[in-house]
Formats: C-alpha cells, structure tokens, sequence
C-alpha cells in the first residue's frame, strides 16, 4: 500500500480496496473498508456521523469537505501482528461508545475490513458485553463473514481478556508485549525513543515510604538491584514468554505471587512439571540503575555502587537461559551474583 508525504501530511496514493463493503454489526456500529469509508454518496446515505480510521494513513480531506459534521478519528497501524493495538483499545473503545451515546452512527475501518478495524471492534464487544475473545469473534463473524485479526491482533485481544478488559501494568505478560514493542523500536533506531521512557523503572534502592518486602541485592556490597515485583518470571524451556498464555499460568506468574514468595535460586526443580518456574535466570524490568540500556542494544549490567558485573542486558538477541528458554528483550540477573531478602530493614537505603 503506498503512501506519500505531502505538506507534513500522510496520503495515500492507492485506493484500491475493492468495492465498498461494510456490514453493521450492532444497531449503528458499521465495519468496513476504505472503499466505504470514502463512498461519500453511502456515508450520506447511512447518515453515518463519525468515522474511526486504523490504517496507515487517514482518510483524504474531501471526506471532511463533503460532510463537515462529521467526526473523524484517525490510529495510525499497520497490519503487523507486533502492532501495538492493546494501549489504544480504552482510547477507541470511548470513541465508539460516545458515537453510540450521542445517538450517531460510527463506522470502524481499515484497508479491506478485516483485520485492524475487526480487532478494534471485538475489543469494543468485549468490553461492553463482557465477552471472552473467543465469544466476541464469532459475534463478530456472524455479521461479517471474512473477519481475521493476525496472529499478533489475537494475542492482543486474549490478553485484554486476562487483564478483564483494562490494561494491568502489574501483568507479567503485559509487561513483556510492552518491551517486546519498545525492542522493535530499538532495533531501528539503535536507540530507545522517548516515548518508552516510561517503560524503565524506578531504581529500588531510592528510599520509599512503603518498601517491597523482598529484594534482590548484590552479593558482594549489599547495594539493591530489584523488587520482587521487578521480576519476570519464566517457565523452563519457554521460547517467548510474550505469547498468549492461560489465565492459569498468568495468575502464577503475577508479581503480586511472586513478591509473596520469591524465587530462590536452592530451590529444588520438579521432574516432569512443564509449569515449574525457571530459576536459573533472573529476568527483571529495565531499570533506572542500568544507563547503557538507554543508548546501547546490549551490554554488561554492574552493580552502581562497587561495579560488579550482576548480569547482561539484549534488546534483540536477548537471552538464551540454561533451561532452554530463550527470552527477548532480556535484562537479567545471574542468580550466584545477586542474594534475596524477604525483609527490607531499613527505608533508606544506600545508593
């Protein structure tokens, strides 16, 4: 599909979706394609009100000439399964909710309808009929026979399911689909982008008021490196630890469990469990005490405080762990170099 730059403006220079197709999939929520998106003559028509736009580029201006009462709202995505469509969900869910509240009719498009605008639509009946994915998509299906969300697009939306329909931050799966999209930008641009700042977090030394019981400290000064909570529990010979999993393991692997009970390096594997959580590797969230994770793709992680090396950081190699999995992005701690505490002595700690 092909797009071009004009006036700081992206338009597009191909609009051969086929013919125009869109099918109502509740009382005044359409689901369509671009050929129906710029049917002037059927918007009319339809007297559809507001238009939600998940392409690659929006809709040209002469919709807005034609019928300046509308509204229009554009998402910029591809339809690449690592797309992060699972942040925009609330922000397009409100959208469609208001159109239907102020008594509009909304129509939800892409390219051709079927995989970027039909994922933001079954997250919108999730939500609202508090549906599991599963459910939703053959609602969905039932109106409009060709719907197929990607692979990725699926992932997203059984995760939203998990999270029931809100974004967790405490989610260890979350957190993983979130660094794995802060990787992809990495690896073009050698260089974490702004945006996902964010996703570094505090370092766990700071004084705080409310300190996690369980911390993990380097071996040789003492200084800590990680809350439990930092820690992103793994299962032994897992190959992607974001990838959609079941409810049973996710709520395993809440750090809310994990800070009840830590991973202790000594304890004992069980023979033949497939669930048993690896613990020859600690892998964490970044952190603020790792600077090099900012500017380098990867590297060494020492101690701040009397240089050690505790581990190594990847963005997109990642980390191969003794058990066979293999994780990416990783930032992880080797077990021998770092001691866990399930009791935090003192509110200040040293930096």
């Amino acid at each position: 599909m092909m797009a071009k730059q004009v006036d700081d403006d992206l338009t597009r220079e191909d609009f051969d979706a086929g013919p125009s197709s869109y099918d109502e999939i509740e009382l005044n929520l359409y689901l369509g394609n671009l050929t129906a998106a710029t049917d002037i003559d059927w918007l009319k028509q339809a007297k559809i009100t507001h238009i939600l736009t998940v392409d690659s580029c929006p809709l040209p201006r002469k919709i807005e000439d034609a019928l300046p009462d509308i509204k229009l709202k554009y998402m910029q995505m591809t339809d690449m399964p690592r797309e992060d469509l699972l942040t925009s969900f609330e922000d397009s869910n409100q959208f469609i909710q208001s159109a239907l509240k102020s008594g509009g009719k909304i129509l939800v498009h892409c390219y051709f309808g079927i995989s970027r605008s039909a994922t933001i639509v079954i997250a919108f009946i999730m939500k609202k009929y508090n549906l599991s994915y599963n459910d939703a998509f053959e609602a969905v299906k039932k109106k409009r026979r060709f719907v197929g969300p990607n692979p990725g697009f699926i992932a997203q939306l059984k995760l939203y399911e998990d999270m029931d329909f809100t974004l967790d931050c405490t989610n260890v799966q979350f957190k993983m689909f979130q660094l794995q999209i802060a990787a992809d930008k990495v690896r073009k641009a050698r260089i974490l982008p702004q945006n996902y700042i964010h996703l570094i977090k505090s370092d766990p030394a700071l004084p705080t008021t409310h300190p996690e019981p369980t911390v993990y400290r380097c071996k040789k000064c003492r200084r800590i490196v990680a809350n439990a909570s930092n820690i992103l529990p793994h299962r032994q010979g897992e190959k992607q630890i974001w990838r959609h999993v079941s409810k049973r393991y996710d709520k395993m692997t809440k750090t809310t469990k994990i800070a009840q009970k830590p991973i202790e390096a000594g304890n004992k594997e069980k023979e033949g469990v497939n669930n048993e959580l690896c613990n020859k590797t600690y892998f964490v969230e970044p952190l603020a005490w790792m600077p090099n994770i900012l500017h380098k793709v990867d590297g060494k992680l020492c101690c701040p405080k009397c240089a050690s090396k505790l581990g190594s950081f990847s963005w997109i190699s990642g980390c191969q762990c003794p058990c066979g999995s293999k994780i990416a992005p990783a930032f992880y701690l080797v077990p021998s170099k770092v001691d866990w505490s399930n009791a935090v002595q003192n509110v200040q700690s040293t930096v």
